[in-house]
């Protein structure tokens, strides 16, 4: 084991998969392709495999924080208050955050019907374009100091404490903050945050995001292969603008594949890799469980932090 893993156990897809009793999934192949990212791969074999034995320990873990908040409240003779329970999810630009949180969202809701679960992507936490403009970072969209790390830790703060919140909208057909948008999240009992920048550090707070959950998961993949598919995605995107010049990659519609090609490399290179490697994998042991995907998008490896840390 490296030393970026030192602090977690290594289980094999096929020990993790004997850790939860054999099912049926509890949603069809159509329901599944609804929630892919259209250059993701994931397959029920996988949701039986992988995902019912990570959504069994999710949880344990939510009991275990409902009867430890229970025995606080009997020690301090105080009636304890019922808290959301917060899920971060994290990794590479596409590396399978967003499939893996939709994913997640649905079982939860279907393994435990009287609660609500709500997904928010911190997507929505990015200055707008303008202001990324005035500030002369756009070209570093993505980086922490292009979010809104304020509102983010407030937004958390105010769902941890039982209230709503109205997270601003993102669009990535326009590449932008839609204008008088919001998302109204309510304290439900799951809340699931997905994006690159969960586990960082607000700047000058002493806090970590990570803080702020229950229980933290990180998609993890080999660099060359997280390229690739960032690549596919970004070729799949300029034939879908083809038709639409609204969106904002009509723009780079036309292209020839070899141009495409070698734009989408350049702007892995020089933008996504440099903070993956700064700003995002650094963050990785912040995480409670990282699922490693192999070179198909099928997750061969998971890492489970030990009880001791």
């Amino acid at each position: 084991m490296t030393n970026e893993f030192l602090h977690f156990g290594k289980i094999s897809r096929e020990t993790w998969q004997n850790l939860h009793r054999k099912t049926t999934p509890p949603l069809t192949e159509h329901e599944l392709n609804s929630i892919k990212s259209f250059n993701d791969k994931i397959s029920l074999q996988d949701v039986i495999d992988v995902y019912l034995p990570l959504t069994n320990l999710i949880h344990i873990y939510k009991r275990a924080k409902e009867d430890l908040a229970f025995s606080k409240g009997i020690f301090l003779q105080e009636e304890s208050k019922k808290q959301p329970f917060l899920i971060g999810v994290s990794g590479s630009v596409a590396v399978g955050k967003s499939t893996a949180s939709r994913l997640i969202q649905i079982l939860l809701s279907r393994s435990l019907p009287s609660c609500r679960v709500e997904l928010v992507t911190t997507d929505g936490f990015l200055f707008p374009n303008e202001s990324l403009i005035q500030k002369g970072i756009l070209n570093r969209k993505g980086f922490p100091e292009s979010y809104d790390m304020g509102l983010l830790t407030n937004f958390l703060d105010s769902i941890k404490n039982g209230q709503e919140f109205a997270v601003p909208l993102y669009s990535h057909d326009v590449y932008d903050i839609v204008a008088n948008k919001k998302q109204l999240v309510t304290a439900a009992d799951f809340v699931i945050v997905e994006g690159i920048n969960v586990f960082q550090n607000p700047q000058n707070e002493r806090l970590y995001m990570t803080d702020f959950f229950d229980f933290s998961i990180y998609i993890d993949a080999d660099t060359e292969n997280i390229e690739n598919w960032y690549q596919d995605r970004f070729l799949k995107l300029l034939d879908i603008a083809k038709t639409n010049p609204n969106s904002y990659y009509y723009k780079f519609a036309n292209m020839s594949l070899t141009e495409a090609k070698e734009f989408a490399h350049q702007v892995w290179s020089t933008i996504n890799l440099v903070n993956l490697e700064n700003y995002i994998e650094p963050t990785r042991n912040r995480a409670e469980i990282i699922l490693h995907k192999a070179e198909n998008h099928e997750i061969d490896k998971i890492y489970l932090k030990n009880n001791f840390v």
